[in-house]
């Protein structure tokens, strides 16, 4: 059974896609927790952090750096952002399928709840 993203990235539900590549897609999440809130998505499916293995390294590492090319396309980057990956339910995943949430556009407070 597919999830969420992969329909998303099979293009049969509608998502405002903002970046592509071979690796991952990135779209406008649908409850921004700030003015700039995007998902960074694998194309392929690791469950959550925690199911990472080392061979996931490089994917997980250009999560990180499409997060940041991003970053920079909206505007953030100077002013500051920040990644969150939730692993698990106690952490707030609710989607099992790894993603970075980019965060930014306003100063955030810490510790995040």
């Amino acid at each position: 059974m597919k999830t969420l993203f992969q329909k998303i990235a099979d293009r049969e539900i509608p998502a405002k896609i903002v970046f592509e590549d071979d690796q991952c897609f990135a779209i406008e999440d649908i409850n921004p927790q700030a003015p700039v809130h995007i998902l960074v998505i694998p194309k392929r499916v690791i469950a959550r952090l925690g199911n990472a293995e080392a061979d996931d390294a490089a994917l997980l590492g250009h999560l990180l750096v499409s997060a940041a090319t991003i970053a920079r396309e909206r505007g953030i980057d100077a002013g500051g952002f920040r990644t969150v990956i939730n692993s698990g339910r106690d952490a707030g995943e609710t989607v099992p399928h790894l993603h970075v949430h980019l965060l930014g556009g306003r100063a955030l407070a810490w510790p995040p709840g």
